[in-house]
């Protein structure tokens, strides 16, 4: 698309690259109501006035990228243009967080192992069982979806006719590309048990980098997909024997948490297991839910 602007005669000697790499023009509280509430309608993610300045910052690399200097030129894009669908997407990527470990609240995945794995192994032994169904929603760069993989692996290669599932998805397709390669820093990996990482990490062959990789075997258990927790439909109903949805309606409102969480309850089984992160609840929805253990629910039977 192509965008008429004078230049300021100051800058006639500027390069093009020089003017667009300078800072766009302020965000008028007219803009970021425009944008915010577009936010909130199409992911459900709430940005209030408070996080005004955060959602500038962010926006301001798409406007670089689409080599604009002002918010009223994007929210014409936005709003109005035919290419307006396709930003919608890279405006997502851009304003959510991702934050994320491998083993965070590693009581999740104790309960995973020592309660609901054995609990359902006992449940189906007549022959070939189904398998256990866990989904991660809100992936972020795949170190939960891959932590599950591991945990459920390592109780596999211990339980004769176990196996499982893992779905992940992710409403940002930057996060997933990136879930989707494996690759971390070692930092990033300093919380998986020395034993899992030399089973299921490759170094990189240059030491310096401080790269791992999640080995192919691992990779291949999980199937990442782009998916908006807002949808209606957003999964086949009763095929979860698990969902983990930790820190992620945390960014909701009261009203679109509930929403997501039926949606969520749906989806589970009956008797399916539901992980929330340390500051989420359902205290006050009314849910299908039994709470088992701070930020565990199960799907009344």
């Amino acid at each position: 698309m192509h965008h008429n602007r004078k230049l300021n005669p100051d800058c006639a000697d500027m390069s093009e690259s020089q003017i667009y790499n300078e800072p766009a023009k302020s965000m008028s509280v007219r803009e970021y109501e425009q944008l915010s509430e577009f936010i909130r309608d199409r992911s459900g993610i709430k940005i209030p006035p408070a996080k005004k300045t955060m959602l500038e910052s962010r926006l301001q690399k798409r406007l670089r990228a689409l080599k604009i200097s002002s918010f009223r030129e994007y929210c014409d894009i936005l709003f109005h243009s035919p290419g307006g669908a396709g930003e919608i997407v890279q405006m997502i990527d851009a304003v959510t967080t991702n934050k994320t470990d491998f083993f965070r609240e590693p009581v999740h995945f104790s309960f995973l192992m020592d309660t609901a794995l054995p609990a359902f192994l006992g449940e189906n032994t007549q022959g070939p069982g189904k398998a256990f169904a866990v989904w991660s929603a809100g992936c972020s760069t795949g170190e939960e979806p891959y932590t599950l993989a591991i945990v459920l692996s390592e109780f596999a290669a211990r339980s004769p006719g176990f196996w499982f599932a893992v779905t992940a998805t992710d409403i940002s397709t930057k996060v997933l590309d990136k879930a989707l390669l494996g690759i971390y820093d070692r930092d990033q990996a300093a919380t998986i048990p020395p034993s899992l990482m030399q089973k299921y990490f490759m170094r990189s062959r240059d030491r310096d980098k401080g790269l791992v990789r999640v080995v192919p075997e691992l990779r291949s258990l999980v199937l990442f997909q782009r998916l908006n927790l807002m949808d209606e439909n957003i999964m086949p109903l009763e095929t979860m024997d698990a969902i983990f949805c930790r820190n992620v309606i945390i960014y909701f409102d009261r009203e679109t948490q509930y929403r997501i969480l039926s949606r969520l309850c749906r989806t589970l089984k009956s008797g399916g297991y539901l992980f929330l992160g340390h500051s989420e609840t359902v205290h006050g929805f009314e849910l299908p839910l039994v709470r088992i253990a701070s930020t565990i629910y199960r799907k009344a039977v």
